[in-house]
């Protein structure tokens, strides 16, 4: 049994392999979503969409096949430890920490008093190209680097802290609302365009997250309520290599989002979708579609700054809503006792997977090409090389956006699949418990691809 299960997963990969590819090679000239540079598609759209749906769906329905339970224990259980004297970690951690501070006074600097150029500014390439870009895609390809590298952790240390304790009941709500504010103002705000109001934005930020650590202590705030310390959390589930108390483990890409992880209740949940649906509305407000229902919503006199907050609302609950009927039909469709409270739960971590491949999709090409004038400007941050330095991608790499795309969802896939077979007893029970599921999965499929298929430009009324 686990000769013939092992075969048909292998099956199972190259199916899907075979399936992404052939989804790649319709999409030939996709946009690549980051550059503005749109380019018709050489299928037609309906086609292109309907085939990487497909993809999605036709390997749940083969990962449906593999019910031996031993197998898939072994890839999500099986792993590698690296005992590591604590000590060599504590000074290292503590030396990136120093460094970390160091250059989040440059960022500030510079963004006040350098160059007004955005990608020869050391502020905007740091933040935006090594951060958010950079820092967070080895977040969820290798391990989580941000509790070795968070400054203001480093500054809280020489702080009074511990004023209260962190309310039980709170989650990651405060983590919620404050990445909510994030996406807003990275949309309204030319955060990204122009350094002094990037300077004004992380000083404002470091006030923020340094109270909330002096008023609580840093373990629970930055766990809990800081947006920036959760994110990397909740992506760090889906790497390969994790730090324990003994070193590190070693094991397989998403294998530890069969557990609940991060997600330790429904505010998980709801960041878990809030990361999901961040890239989309990103992504929604400057394609021609999401321009002209902002221009359409302006026009009837709503101020540009409500409708893109309403629109960052709407897209949400929309979001929740789908996620809440599906584990809600899960629940009647697996004729179980289990909560849905439960299954929402144990469903959430897999959404994760998904999260990392619309991040991969969205910042990798825009992380290759504004690398070479991250690199100079911090070889020469108070007077870096103008013209900065950008590389000029070849066009297959629109190629990836779609294959990241698909790669998160197929992992999502497994995941999901994994976990159903955690929480139900019957295999009948744990196939039935993921219609719902993948059906929500290929509807987010569809609809990435969708957005990265169409030509970018600069969101309507605002920067």
């Amino acid at each position: 049994m686990a000769r013939r299960s092992a075969r048909l997963l292998v099956a199972l990969g190259t199916c899907a392999l075979l399936l992404a590819l052939a989804d790649a090679a319709s999409a030939s000239n996709v946009a690549t979503g980051l550059q503005g540079e749109g380019r018709d598609l050489q299928v037609p759209t309906w086609l292109y969409l309907f085939t990487g749906g497909a993809a999605v769906g036709a390997s749940a329905l083969l990962a449906m096949f593999v019910t031996d339970r031993r197998l898939v224990d072994r890839l999500h259980r099986g792993s590698y430890r690296l005992s590591v004297r604590s000590s060599p970690i504590r000074w290292l951690r503590l030396g990136t920490g120093v460094l970390a501070v160091a250059l989040l006074g440059l960022v500030v600097y510079t963004g006040m008093t350098g160059p007004r150029l955005a990608n020869a500014n050391l502020a905007v390439l740091v933040v935006f190209v090594g951060g958010r870009a950079g820092l967070v895609m080895v977040a969820y390809l290798l391990a989580n680097p941000w509790p070795a590298v968070n400054p203001w952790r480093t500054i809280v240390r020489v702080l009074p802290s511990g004023l209260h304790e962190y309310p039980e009941r709170l989650g990651v709500w405060p983590a919620v609302c404050g990445l909510l504010v994030f996406i807003w103002l990275e949309v309204v705000a030319p955060v990204n365009t122009n350094p002094e109001t990037l300077a004004v934005a992380v000083l404002v930020y470091s006030v923020y997250t340094l109270a909330g650590a002096v008023v609580f202590s840093p373990g629970a705030w930055f766990t809990y309520g800081d947006p920036v310390a959760v994110l990397f959390r909740f992506f760090g589930a889906v790497a390969p290599i994790r730090r324990t108390a003994e070193g590190f483990e070693f094991g397989l890409p998403g294998a530890r989002l069969r557990e609940t992880g991060p997600v330790e209740g429904l505010d998980g949940v709801a960041f878990v979708l809030l990361l999901v649906w961040e890239l989309t509305y990103s992504a929604f407000v400057v394609t021609p579609p999401g321009i002209a229902t902002v221009e359409a919503l302006v026009g009837v006199g709503v101020p540009p700054l409500a409708v893109y907050l309403g629109l960052l609302f709407a897209g949400y609950a929309l979001f929740l809503g789908s996620y809440w009927l599906a584990t809600r039909y899960a629940k009647r469709v697996a004729e179980t006792y289990v909560t849905a409270e439960h299954l929402a739960i144990r469903f959430a971590p897999p959404l994760l997977a998904i999260a990392a491949g619309y991040h991969l999709a969205h910042y990798f090409t825009f992380f290759v090409s504004l690398s070479p004038s991250l690199a100079l400007t911090l070889a020469s941050p108070l007077s870096p090389p103008l013209p900065p330095l950008t590389l000029v991608l070849p066009s297959w790499f629109g190629l990836l956006d779609v294959a990241f795309i698909l790669v998160g969802h197929l992992l999502a896939i497994w995941s999901a699949h994994a976990v159903s077979f955690d929480v139900f007893p019957s295999r009948l029970q744990a196939i039935r418990s993921q219609y719902p599921f993948v059906a929500v999965m290929v509807v987010y499929t569809m609809t990435s691809l969708w957005l990265v298929s169409m030509p970018t430009a600069e969101a309507a009324f605002v920067n």
